[in-house]
């Protein structure tokens, strides 16, 4: 979907489009969600949306995907591979084993993890599914959507405001901010790994 659409549906539709789009991204129907956080912002800055409301409108609609997804897996995703886990190759130990890793890193994965396209939508499923308990979730849910929701339309609202920027092109620049995420996360991982080599 490409700018002049997501604009003109914003325009139709208002604050709510802004919800609903970031809600069933997260839920894992395809959406252009960090395109539509920095066009939120972009939009803000021109004076087209009124910050508050198009923040807490994002923040409401990755949050209550990010519970959805929590209570699928828990509610659907969870008695599915208890009884045909088998049939897919996800053992009981297997699935330990997961449980394990995901409960390890759980934390990152919910404050961080949406910077992430398939984790962010994997994470509140997998946390359903290994039981995570309800509190940490919810609280660090909150968090993270705010951390992710607040970077993406800062940073469009902070471009828009110094520079010309032909809303067309939003989704290159959300792109571009991925994939500068991602090559930052990655060295830093191999980064780490070197460190701990040589000690």
């Amino acid at each position: 979907m490409g700018s002049e659409e997501l604009i003109q549906y914003i325009h139709s539709y208002g604050y709510f489009i802004i919800f609903l789009f970031l809600f069933f991204g997260i839920v894992g129907i395809p959406a252009p969600e960090e395109s539509l956080l920095f066009l939120v912002g972009l939009l803000a800055a021109k004076s087209q949306l009124l910050l508050p409301l198009a923040w807490v409108s994002s923040f409401l609609g990755v949050y209550t995907g990010m519970i959805t997804g929590y209570y699928g897996g828990r509610l659907i995703g969870q008695p599915l591979i208890e009884r045909y886990g088998r049939w897919i190759g996800l053992s009981g130990e297997k699935v330990r084993k997961y449980e394990q890793l995901f409960t390890r890193h759980s934390t990152k994965a919910l404050l961080f993890g949406l910077f992430m396209p398939g984790l962010r939508q994997l994470s509140p499923y997998l946390s359903g599914i290994f039981g995570t308990p309800y509190m940490p979730f919810f609280f660090l849910t909150m968090a993270g959507s705010a951390i992710w929701t607040v970077t993406y339309i800062c940073l469009g609202y902070w471009l828009g405001n110094t520079l010309s920027i032909n809303p067309i092109y939003v989704p290159y620049a959300g792109v571009g901010l991925l994939v500068i995420f991602i090559l930052t996360t990655v060295w830093r991982s191999a980064k780490k790994k070197k460190e701990r080599y040589l000690e």
